[in-house]
């Protein structure tokens, strides 16, 4: 199994934003058992959806810049396949 160093910065950022989308899992939850309607639900999800994406996105970006770039150097060719199909699962 890899693995990726990540400074404790990096991991308290992730694990803010991770909790951040935490609450607003709950909010939703909490809006559906009280019966709100459609629309103010499916803009929370949307948000929700937002936020994972500019995580998603944040991650692969650190990911270009340290594993694959390290990779790359190492001459480790596999790496383009990792790359190929990390961009076809983004592109869904």
């Amino acid at each position: 199994m890899k693995h990726t160093y990540r400074t404790e910065e990096e991991k308290t950022l992730i694990c803010h934003r991770l909790n951040r989308m935490e609450g607003q899992l709950r909010g939703i939850k909490k809006m559906v058992e009280e019966d709100r309607y459609c629309n103010d639900i499916l803009i929370q999800l949307s948000a929700v959806e937002n936020s994972v994406k500019s995580l998603s996105n944040h991650i692969l970006e650190k990911h270009l810049y340290m594993c694959i770039q390290k990779d790359l150097g190492e001459e480790k060719e596999e790496v383009i396949e990792e790359l190929a199909s990390l961009f076809k699962r983004f592109n869904r």
